[in-house]
């Protein structure tokens, strides 16, 4: 008998006694009794940074006050926050380590539709549950198994509002700009389709986010003549384009997504080239216990509509956990519409409440900082407000949340 077979005889011995340790009820018991690694995936920096740090801020809020209470299973939770930078190569190197890594039962907080379809395929090929704040409509169009939710309204119903608040203003030619998203081509046809079932017209023009101004674009926008614009962009290029608006001449109609058109942008440019500028924006659900709580833990009179959403992703996921009894991504996808909108359960608006409920067998019916958190069958929330501000006097001014 060779060395080289008694070598191979031994290694496959050892791997065998290992396999039988391995299957030992005290060893799988040691291997549930760790700490639950909970991702969080958010934009700390680039065009999303103004939103990703705050909402890292609640998840841990809230895993810190689970774990003071005791944890899940008998288990603290363990947070792991990468930043995706807005950037999809990032987001998908960031999204590897917390699933190859780290082994992340979960990642919350998704924010750019272009990061978030990058990672969701890494996140259903693993079994890990991925719960979104994106609005692009191909997102739960994925083949993604139920491993995806999404806490952000679909861009069916956010065009639709878009294009139904230009007509209500009296606009009845909406002319529409924005750089190259996963969300373009539906925003823009749900404008087209709520403005022209009033009778109106609507163009469109996809540009370049990198450039340093859009004078020829919007010598194009204008030659439509419209008395409505919309912008679809994010941030810094959006602060260009309405410069070059201004500039232009344009008196009509601007209207733009809450997280372009923010405080930042608002200080970053002179008052009169954002002045009279509507945004519109899911609304959180202002005045509910959930919002109120999440107010006080985290220090923020007004949080943004994604950091409610991720408040909610963190509770709701914890929660799903206790109910299924089991940790692992599949677990949470079974368990997760058990816990959010169960017929007839106990409502709940915090995790502390909802497992001392799940722990009394109870059923548990979740209302989030957000709204209901209810999910149809692909993962898009149900229903949601929206709210409309007016830039005035170098502050956004509410006007309605409907």
């Amino acid at each position: 008998m060779t060395q080289l077979t008694i070598d191979r005889r031994r290694l496959l011995a050892g791997t065998a006694a290992f396999a039988g340790i391995a299957g030992l009820p005290g060893l799988a018991l040691a291997q549930q009794s760790g700490p639950i690694r909970i991702g969080t995936l958010t934009p700390l920096t680039g065009s999303g940074g103004p939103y990703g740090p705050v909402m890292v801020k609640a998840v841990k809020a809230v895993v810190d006050e689970v774990n003071a209470a005791g944890g899940v299973l008998g288990r603290k939770i363990e947070l792991i926050s990468e930043d995706d930078q807005t950037n999809p190569e990032a987001g998908v190197r960031a999204a590897r380590k917390m699933i190859d890594v780290d082994k992340v039962s979960a990642i919350l907080g998704t924010w750019a539709s272009s990061v978030t379809t990058a990672v969701a395929p890494l996140c259903w090929e693993s079994k890990t549950f991925l719960a979104t704040v994106s609005g692009a409509d191909a997102i739960t169009q994925l083949p993604h198994q139920g491993y995806l939710i999404r806490t952000q309204p679909n861009t069916t119903l956010q065009g639709k509002k878009f294009g139904e608040f230009c007509i209500a203003e009296k606009a009845k030619r909406v002319f529409f700009v924005s750089p190259q998203t996963p969300f373009v081509k539906s925003q823009f046809d749900n404008i087209t389709a709520a403005v022209k079932a009033a009778g109106g017209e609507t163009g469109s023009l996809v540009y370049d986010d990198k450039k340093p101004s859009y004078r020829t674009e919007v010598d194009e926008a204008l030659r439509f003549k419209p008395d409505a614009i919309v912008f679809g962009g994010y941030t810094p290029d959006t602060a260009v384009m309405l410069k070059d608006v201004y500039r232009a001449g344009f008196s009509g109609l601007k209207v733009a997504f809450g997280y372009s058109v923010n405080q930042k942008l608002i200080e970053s440019v002179p008052a009169e080239v954002v002045d009279k500028t509507y945004t519109i924006s899911p609304s959180p659900a202002e005045g509910s216990k959930a919002y109120e709580r999440l107010v006080k833990l985290i220090g923020v009179a007004s949080p943004d509509p994604y950091t409610t959403q991720i408040y909610d992703q963190i509770n709701l996921v914890l929660m799903a956990i206790a109910f299924a009894g089991d940790a692992s991504g599949t677990a949470i996808k079974d368990a997760v519409r058990k816990v959010s909108q169960a017929q007839g359960g106990t409502k709940v608006d915090n995790a502390v409440d909802g497992l001392k409920a799940i722990a009394a067998k109870q059923p548990v019916d979740y209302d989030g900082a957000s709204g209901p958190c209810d999910f149809d069958a692909i993962g898009d929330i149900i229903d949601s407000k929206f709210r409309y501000e007016q830039v005035q006097g170098g502050k956004l001014t509410l006007v309605k949340i409907a």
